[in-house]
């Protein structure tokens, strides 16, 4: 038996793309996304993060039912299965805390309307929605409570300005493009037009990439 007999083994539809293989490079690029973008991405809705869990699930089971066998070729597969296991594991791991950094640093923004809140899954909906609800009761019981009730809210609009802290817009990152098209940048000076192709890399403000984004023609890197 060789190194193929036995990856087909641990994986027995190695001969196309299988959807684990398809799973693993969606989660990556949301990683890569997620982590790149200044403000909170949509959540997958297309069961991905469901299909990943199993998979880690499955994965976790299957690695202590061949734990303990002395098979050579069984530890060998025991390997592959740890290590693409603890591929997926840090790859969640660290989208999630990419996630919940932007929930923890502008919890107010993505809380303030419907579509921003559909941005959230409702695990993360839900933990928002206390984490908001701990802040200010902490913050009522510190000093608000001693102010004037008009001034205890902490999303007030008051004279045009708001409380609410949102993210910028304007970070600059780096697109790779996908399709060939005529990208607009609005600059410091002067707006430009950029000429680009397939798999050009771009730097340019969030809020000139994020619609290309959105509707598939670049990613961000």
């Amino acid at each position: 038996m060789d190194i193929d007999d036995i990856l087909r083994q641990v994986d027995p539809s190695a001969g196309g793309i299988p959807q684990e293989t398809r799973d693993l490079q969606d989660l990556t690029r949301r990683w890569v996304a997620e982590r790149s973008a200044p403000e909170l991405l949509e959540w997958s809705t297309d069961g991905l993060f469901e299909r990943v869990n199993d998979r880690i699930k499955a994965q976790i089971e299957r690695v202590e039912e061949m734990t303990g066998d002395m098979d050579p070729k069984t530890n060998f597969a025991l390997i592959v299965i740890q290590t693409e296991l603890e591929r997926f594991k840090f790859l969640v791991r660290s989208y999630l805390r990419a996630r919940i950094a932007k929930v923890d640093k502008h919890t107010l923004y993505y809380l303030s309307s419907e579509a921003l809140r559909s941005r959230l899954s409702s695990t993360e909906l839900a933990y928002a929605t206390r984490h908001q609800a701990l802040v200010h009761n902490h913050y009522l019981t510190s000093f608000l409570a001693s102010f004037p009730e008009k001034l205890q809210n902490l999303n007030d609009t008051a004279g045009n300005v708001s409380m609410i802290d949102q993210p910028d817009l304007e970070t600059a990152v780096f697109v790779r493009m996908l399709i060939d098209k005529d990208v607009y940048g609005r600059g410091t000076d002067a707006d430009n037009v950029v000429a680009a192709e397939n798999g050009d890399i771009l730097i340019m403000r969030w809020s000139s990439a994020k619609d290309m984004v959105d509707a598939g023609d670049a990613e961000l890197v």
